[in-house]
């Protein structure tokens, strides 16, 4: 692909062109903005490339040589990227036709073994992620080793654009973004709906059943907080910063050192731990500008939040029982979570190596007790201890990072944290972190592309729609609404002269469970005629049996906590 742009566009300049998950892409420095149709001119000068069967070769070189020959053909961007190569490590230059590249290499023995390749999208990119660096342009590809492979994998990306959660999100009424709050999410009337739905559902399982208490904790806290938690030094950058009366705060980017500070405002006694705090409060992340994406990356957001504070042998128990819940949760919406555990990266990190070691042992053992399988993520804990993380696949396989349990043994030490055991002296507790649902902007973005924006009842925003069939019936309209209302239940009415079927259309194209035909026939009767979703027409029936059926459907599907 960079060898095709260059040829179309020699002015262009070479940055980086890596593999990812699904395809590769490669940014350019270039002033020409590129478009659809310049994506077919360089997918056809790639298809002549392929077709030309040109080997790839191989050469290795010195940093040096690698400085002087990007110097000579005028590419800075392979210059800065040669010179950041340490001395003595491997440098190879990869070539093919008349095109050379700074590359690490593999490849294919030929460009003829490129059997099946699409160009799919151009974005924008920062120089090395810094938006202080010059813009580039990205184009993303992909590749497959035949034709049907390439094909199904278009079919599910168009699927996937289908369900995208900013698409879906504008068309549902659910969310909405602008310019003058980047990476701020605005919730819609149905939007904060379905938020609440969510933050209550998993209120009634914590405090009902899991036995923890809830808690709210302020948004800004001084600068001294964040040096004592590690975060000042560990995690600044990525802080939202303000000054006043000569005095640095910061806004929180996460709950858990607020949680240290209401544990250590009273004495403890090792009879009350397991203490379980519990925090849906907003959260500020100061992400860059070019990362931020619909509701998967923002710079505000919240989070199911959990702290565990516990003594050393409660680790197993408590472990055993987030896993449970994980499981129980994830089920709600049919999805079956992965567990990855992930452990000290040797270059950020807090603490001893034995507690590390000690606390790595721990959830390893926990997992391994309980029979759920895990893989190991070597080097990718928190800088302040391991952590489990649990991905899940949606409805069209693709993987979400949701929830994680994390295991900490340096805040309690930072924050000289203790509880008074049974022979009466001081000791630590250890706190584990954890969240379920994760943050919920992005479990809701999740949602809305697992469900394609069509919610089961109990999650639907609007759970029923009352149509009229004209202005005589809107008096039955109101009193049908009301009704349902008082059972709980989530209705609204369209009310507008449009003809019964442009109604219909609108409330399946809203994605509504149930649209209730109100005409003078259900007046005379007092009944409601409902059409489901998938345009299943049901039986007309009394109001009161439709709402004790919609009752039922508006109940989580989830099952009460095992006494095992």
């Amino acid at each position: 692909m960079a060898d095709a742009v260059k040829r179309l566009w020699p002015e262009a300049k070479l940055t980086i062109g890596p593999p990812i998950e699904n395809g590769f892409y490669y940014d350019f420095d270039v002033a020409h903005p590129f478009t659809e149709e310049d994506l077919g001119r360089v997918e056809s000068l790639m298809g002549e490339i392929v077709k030309a069967d040109h080997p790839f070769r191989e050469q290795e070189i010195t940093r040096d040589q690698a400085i002087e020959f990007f110097e000579k053909r005028n590419e800075p961007y392979k210059v800065e990227l040669a010179r950041a190569i340490p001395e003595g490590q491997r440098i190879t230059l990869h070539s093919h036709g008349e095109f050379t590249d700074l590359c690490r290499g593999g490849h294919c023995k030929t460009t003829g073994e490129i059997k099946a390749f699409k160009l799919l999208s151009v974005a924008g990119a920062y120089w090395r992620g810094d938006s202080n660096n010059k813009m580039l342009q990205r184009i993303y590809g992909t590749a497959f080793p035949d034709r049907k492979a390439l094909d199904e994998h278009l079919k599910h990306l168009e699927e996937a654009a289908k369900r995208d959660h900013r698409k879906l999100g504008k068309e549902l009424g659910l969310i909405a973004f602008h310019p003058w709050a980047p990476g701020e999410a605005f919730w819609l009337p149905r939007g904060a709906t379905l938020y609440h739905t969510l933050s209550e559902f998993m209120r009634r399982i914590l405090l009902d059943e899991e036995g923890y208490v809830e808690v709210k904790t302020p948004l800004v806290f001084n600068q001294k907080l964040w040096e004592t938690s590690g975060h000042w030094q560990h995690y600044s950058d990525a802080m939202f910063k303000l000054k006043t009366e000569e005095q640095e705060f910061g806004l929180k980017p996460m709950n858990c050192p607020s949680h240290y500070l209401i544990y250590g405002m009273e004495l403890h006694s090792y009879r009350e731990l397991p203490i379980r705090l519990h925090d849906q409060g907003v959260l500020h992340r100061n992400e860059a500008s070019g990362t931020l994406s619909g509701l998967t990356r923002v710079r505000q957001f919240s989070q199911d939040d959990g702290h565990i504070f516990l003594r050393d042998d409660q680790v197993e128990r408590e472990v055993t029982a987030l896993l449970s819940l994980v499981k129980r949760v994830y089920g709600v919406f049919g999805m079956e979570p992965k567990f990855q555990l992930s452990t000290r990266n040797p270059e950020k990190f807090m603490g001893e190596i034995a507690a590390w070691d000690a606390a790595e042992t721990a959830l390893s053992a926990a997992l391994e007790k309980n029979a759920i399988p895990f893989h190991l993520e070597p080097h990718e804990g928190a800088f302040y201890g391991p952590k489990i993380d649990i991905t899940v696949d949606d409805a069209i396989g693709r993987k979400w990072q949701c929830a994680t349990i994390q295991l900490d043994f340096n805040a309690p030490e930072r924050f000289d944290l203790s509880y008074i055991g049974e022979d009466g002296k001081k000791h630590r507790p250890l706190v584990i972190h954890r969240a379920i649902y994760g943050s919920f902007e992005r479990f809701i973005a999740m949602l809305i592309e697992h469900y394609a924006g069509a919610f089961p009842v109990w999650l639907a925003p609007v759970q029923a729609r009352g149509v009229v069939v004209s202005e005589k019936q809107e008096a039955f309209a109101l009193k049908v609404q009301k009704q349902l209302k008082a059972h709980g239940l989530r209705v609204d009415l369209d009310l507008s002269n449009d003809k019964l079927g442009a109604k219909i259309r609108r409330a399946q194209m809203e994605k509504i469970p149930y649209m209730l035909v109100l005409g003078d026939k259900e007046v005379a009767a007092g009944t409601v005629s409902p059409r489901a979703r998938d345009g299943q027409q049901l039986a007309p029936m009394n109001l009161e049996e439709f709402a004790l059926r919609l009752q039922a459907e508006a109940k989580p599907p989830l099952q009460p906590q095992s006494e095992e």
